[in-house]
């Protein structure tokens, strides 16, 4: 009977999205295959910082408009108070983006839903679903699991230096530990994860358009959907199961796996990226990272600093205006989307931020780099417990780590949403 639910409402939802898209002119953002210069240039970065540009327009205005694009104006958001304004408006924007990518809105293809794209109360649904189990009290009991997954990936680092005594930490570090937990924590098979890792790390390069970024959310989707439905019939020890065994029918295969890729959409290069990033800010920075090995009580504030200042998820989830409203003075009009650039915020110098990276502020936790509102990072707490777990453990093992070559040989990824490097490579000692 779920089977055949989901699929008269993958059918309805993929009638109702081709309305939608010919009643907005025919957008269709997955027939893109080339983002253009002006809408993306906000995600170019000189390093570890923000293109000056994006800076010099934050202080001129920081709500303008960024370009039109298919008919569509759309506003990019600089400044702290105005992108949690935006973020934390319940009622004059969408985040439903499936009007926009066209047969990506059925789930027989790959939909991409999940929280960050969905409204209240479908969004209140599911998230309440999964609130519960990303609180600091129920990941306390992932400590010890996480501990061991940092200190295996530590050997297999030491394991993988080349004969010129290099090795790289992103490949062997910084990616498959939050891999890992979030395998873990779903209870994906372990002869299933290299499938799932081959299908997470193109979705959130600009650089082919949403030609290559839905192409690689419909390929993981496809996965999730038969792996949540094969836990129906089977359920196991991780979230996927346990949402079963407590929810039963109460939620679909369907948005159960929105649920899972959205674990991954959130959990994965995000947490991946700020391990390899945050390892290179540090080694910058060595006084702090030497700390980490052996002083406990500075391993939170280094951690909220490193995620504001290097704030790898560089734009919110795009806001629909649902009616015209006035933000910063500007008139923003209904059909308009509004982005909320979690970077430039993070570097508003009006909320006491700035450029330098110092983790004795007075407030390291006031950063938008989980977002803001009630699309806020519901795996927030995951990711800190992870990173709060790794560096320390990574200044142990590798006290005399250093960079193998200059910060600015570095391949920093050039485009895109969650911003990293494609390599990290280290000498151990």
């Amino acid at each position: 009977m779920v089977g055949l639910l989901d699929s008269f409402v993958g059918r309805a939802r993929g009638t109702v999205t081709d309305f939608l898209v010919r009643r907005t002119g025919g957008v269709d953002l997955t027939r893109v295959d080339k983002v253009p210069e002006r809408l993306s240039w906000p995600l170019v970065r000189h390093g570890f910082d923000p293109v000056p540009r994006l800076d010099a327009l934050r202080e001129r205005e920081p709500l303008a408009k960024l370009t039109s694009f298919l008919g569509i104006t759309v506003w990019v958001v600089t400044g702290d108070a105005e992108c949690r304004e935006v973020l934390a408006h319940t009622t004059a924007y969408s985040n439903d983006i499936r009007p926009y990518v066209g047969k990506a809105g059925d789930a027989t293809s790959g939909d991409i839903g999940g929280l960050g794209f969905t409204d209240p109360p479908e969004h209140s649904r599911l998230r309440r679903l999964l609130t519960p189990e990303f609180t600091m009290r129920r990941l306390e009991r992932l400590r010890p699991r996480i501990a061991d997954l940092v200190e295996a990936q530590l050997a297999a680092t030491r394991a993988g230096v080349g004969e010129d005594g290099v090795v790289d930490l992103a490949e062997h570090f910084a990616f498959p530990v939050p891999f890992l937990v979030i395998c873990e924590l779903l209870g994906l098979p372990d002869e299933e994860r290299a499938r799932v890792r081959e299908l997470t790390t193109a979705r959130f390069d600009v650089t082919s358009g949403g030609t290559g970024v839905f192409g690689a959310v419909a390929g993981s989707r496809e996965y999730l959907l038969d792996f949540t439905r094969r836990q129906r019939q089977d359920p196991g020890d991780g979230l996927i199961g346990q949402i079963i065994r407590e929810h039963g029918d109460e939620i679909s295969d369907f948005d159960l796996a929105g649920l899972a890729d959205g674990a991954f959409t959130g959990g994965l290069e995000t947490s991946a990226s700020m391990l390899a990033l945050g390892t290179a800010l540090l080694l910058e920075h060595p006084e702090w990272f030497s700390r980490l090995a052996d002083e406990p009580g500075i391993v939170e504030p280094v951690v909220e600093e490193l995620l504001r200042y290097l704030s790898v998820v560089q734009i919110a989830f795009p806001r629909f205006a649902k009616q015209d409203i006035e933000v910063a003075g500007k008139r923003i009009k209904k059909g308009d989307v509004v982005i909320a650039h979690l970077t430039g915020a993070s570097r508003d110098t009006r909320a006491g931020h700035d450029g330098s990276f110092d983790p004795t502020r007075d407030h390291p936790g006031r950063h938008l780099a989980f977002g803001h509102g009630f699309h806020r990072c519901v795996g927030a707490e995951l990711a800190r417990l992870e990173l709060r777990i790794a560096f320390p453990a990574l200044a142990r093992t590798f006290p005399d780590l250093r960079l193998a070559t200059d910060v600015g040989e570095l391949p920093f990824r050039e485009r895109s949403i969650v911003y990293g490097v494609d390599a990290l490579p280290v000498r151990l000692s």
